[in-house]
């Protein structure tokens, strides 16, 4: 049997090189704060995998995207082993445009602070009076970028965008900013709209996009999970406050009022995590974790 080792290791998500494909795993790590912590939360990454499957198929008629199967015994012989079943998507090898594509529905975290200060998020300003989680008028396209320097994303504007895509497709970059931009919104809306449908907000989130060999742009990585977006209950959801989630939430404020932890949980923040994230693929897919 051939082994394959992963080419590029992230925090949750190792990726491997199967020849004429790729293969995205998503492990049980766990991070925060820019820390992998010490535990694994059982089944998360099955979870995140089978959410973005769903996700992937609910939003083809958009756009299509890199997904080939979620099925392991699809796969190379080194991933049918039981570690890969499940949390394992094939997926076709894209050139990525190299750009996050954050949609903002609901004005809430890192915006909400910028909008408190200047009025406006990521540079585009909002109307007057607006209150924390408030949805906004209409969903606003933020992008960024990696800084040339560093690992941290750098929020762009459209133009700026459209500079940074130039570079790396001359002749497309103002092409496939304004593309990007306008999958980004459509998906969003049609996802949201659903969501909202079976109790969930999708506040933001965030897409990414490549080119495929034709030149077609597809969606790629992984789509609305609770590791890239923000849901919130619409159970309970009120404006002029911050809301409950479905990501991470126990974990930050577990780490937040326990600093000595060294990055390890205790069980029960475990389980309240992965019912979480449970819970949510419940709500959107209709179906148990299984």
């Amino acid at each position: 049997m051939k082994e394959y080792k992963p080419f590029k290791s992230g925090k949750v998500r190792e990726v491997y090189d199967a020849e004429d494909s790729i293969i995205m795993v998503a492990t049980d790590r766990i991070s925060a704060f820019d820390h992998i912590l010490k535990n694994k939360i059982t089944d998360k990454g099955a979870i995140l995998t089978q959410m973005s499957r769903f996700w992937f198929d609910f939003t083809k008629d958009i756009l299509p995207n890199h997904m080939i199967s979620v099925d392991n015994q699809e796969m190379p012989e080194f991933f049918q082993q039981e570690e890969f079943r499940g949390n394992s998507m094939k997926c076709k090898k894209l050139t990525m445009i190299p750009m996050e594509c954050i949609v903002r529905g609901y004005i809430t975290g890192s915006g909400w602070e910028s909008y408190k200060e200047n009025g406006t998020v990521c540079g585009i300003k909002l109307p007057e009076g607006l209150v924390e989680s408030q949805k906004l008028p209409e969903p606003i396209f933020t992008p960024s970028t990696k800084a040339e320097l560093g690992d941290h994303d750098e929020n762009v504007s459209l133009e700026k965008g459209a500079e940074v895509l130039e570079k790396a497709f001359p002749g497309h970059g103002r092409e496939y900013v304004e593309k990007v931009r306008d999958y980004t919104i459509a998906i969003y809306k049609k996802c949201a709209e659903y969501a909202l449908s079976r109790g969930i907000i999708i506040a933001d989130t965030k897409f990414e996009f490549g080119l495929d060999e034709e030149g077609n742009i597809v969606l790629g990585d992984e789509v609305l999970t609770p590791d890239s977006s923000r849901f919130w209950p619409l159970d309970g959801y009120k404006e002029g406050q911050s809301q409950p989630s479905y990501d991470k939430q126990f974990v930050r404020d577990w780490l937040k009022e326990n600093p000595d932890s060294d990055y390890e949980l205790p069980q029960e923040i475990i389980d309240k995590t992965i019912a979480k994230y449970k819970e949510a693929f419940k709500k959107l897919t209709g179906k148990d974790f299984a």
